[in-house]
């Protein structure tokens, strides 16, 4: 497939933008070449500047949960946009999507919206640092909580990717309040908790990392996490960002039984705009101003064009529950498929699997955490992506992402992404 289109303007943009793109992974660093310019999305497909067609398993890295320029969602938009696109000012909707995520999500009492999952992660932290009078926090090794200062400590994803996971900038009074933990190492957070003895606000997490690839939780591990944080009296934070709606109606909080203090939330309850948000215990996010102490604040929180979008995507989620027995049917059909083909022909790579999100490592080694992650070959990855990509299949263009399904993808599509994969691995042996 043809892209001179795409690489005229990568070039152009290159003179103008910090190495051509708003966003770093977006540059096919990871995985050569030149990154494709889209003109337009529909259904499971995206379209380039030159007029090539993919079938994509990204799905704008999460929120096009039914597939891209879905018709409710684009009249309710443009409906919206006839009354004016930003206000500043409270709106009816606001108050109906909030109503309607106390419903969905089983930790969430009260919420805040943002503007991005970086806002609700940093807002979340500091929530609870007011709520606890203390000021670190764990994370684990991997998991990306958005480009906020105290999150960029071994974060995965585009930083990853990049070779950079400990970003300039960050200073080292932020840094040392940032606590690292090896993801599903409940002892590494046993010791960290001991040797900060009511010092630690918070411990967030990934429920599901989707940000080292699609990383799932141990057996016990959310659970012994809960309860860590019941004896010690940290507050335990879900970033279900990418989780949230996806893996069921209440997120992976619901999906695997285990209710945090606090989530963060984007991407689907924006439907595709720009949109994050925060909450939880009605006594911890009654800390939050004006109602308390916490500040936080922001213009175009809430934005009606948002919020429009948003609420006809839960709205459809909340009253077709059968959504996600056909995406976990997808995702189930085209994994067990990969299964097969890396058995046939005797490659030894793991595939993470859970609902809507996969992962096919090119690893031998079963992939638990961020080290076991950094095992695979990703040059071995770059060809895979480059030969899916030539057979009209677009992936993240990094092996440290999780793939998002939606349920545009029918079982002819799956049928095509399955012999594309058959292929283009042969071609790998």
């Amino acid at each position: 497939m043809e892209s001179k289109k795409s690489t005229a303007l990568f070039n152009e943009a290159k003179k103008f933008i910090p190495g051509g793109v708003n966003s770093p992974v977006r540059a096919f660093k990871a995985v050569g070449g030149n990154p494709l310019f889209i003109r337009r999305a529909d259904g499971p497909y995206l379209i380039d500047e030159d007029g090539n067609s993919y079938i994509e398993l990204i799905n704008s890295w999460g929120p096009m949960i039914l597939g891209h320029n879905h018709p409710k969602i684009r009249e309710a938009v443009i409906k919206a946009m006839e009354n004016g696109t930003s206000f500043g000012a409270p709106t009816e909707r606001e108050v109906q999507i909030a109503e309607l995520i106390t419903q969905m999500v089983p930790c969430v009492d009260k919420i805040r919206m943002v503007n991005s999952g970086t806002e609700a992660t940093m807002s979340a932290i500091r929530v609870a640092r007011g709520y606890t009078g203390r000021d670190k926090f764990i994370k684990f090794e991997g998991n990306y909580h958005g480009h906020g200062d105290s999150f960029l400590i071994a974060a995965g994803s585009g930083a990853m990717t990049m070779g950079n996971p400990d970003s300039p900038g960050v200073t080292k009074g932020t840094a040392k309040d940032t606590l690292l933990a090896p993801y599903n190492d409940l002892e590494a957070v046993y010791r960290l908790v001991e040797a900060n003895r009511d010092q630690v606000a918070a411990i967030i997490l990934e429920p599901v990392a989707g940000n080292m690839g699609c990383v799932l939780p141990d057996t016990g591990f959310l659970e012994g996490l809960r309860k860590i944080c019941d004896e010690e009296g940290i507050v335990l934070i879900f970033d279900e960002v990418m989780t949230g709606f996806r893996l069921s109606k209440g997120g992976a909080q619901e999906r695997f039984g285990v209710k945090p203090d606090m989530c963060t939330l984007g991407k689907i309850i924006g439907g595709g705009m720009p949109v994050g948000a925060y909450g939880g215990k009605r006594e911890i996010m009654e800390f939050v101003s004006p109602e308390g102490p916490v500040y936080q604040a922001g213009t175009l929180s809430g934005n009606p064009i948002a919020m429009a979008a948003g609420l006809t995507m839960l709205e459809h989620l909340n009253s077709h529950p059968e959504v996600y027995t056909e995406l976990d049917t997808i995702g189930t059909t085209l994994v067990t498929g990969i299964q097969a083909t890396l058995r046939s022909l005797g490659l030894p790579y793991t595939t993470n699997h859970v609902g809507s999100m996969y992962t096919l490592f090119f690893t031998k080694q079963n992939v638990v955490d961020f080290e076991s992650a950094k095992t695979c070959d990703t040059t071995l990855f770059g060809r895979y992506f480059q030969g899916m990509l030539q057979k009209g299949v677009y992936l993240a263009p990094s092996q440290f992402e999780s793939l998002f399904l939606s349920t545009a993808l029918t079982s002819e599509h799956v049928d095509q992404i399955l012999t594309a994969n058959e292929t283009v691995l042969k071609g790998l042996v």
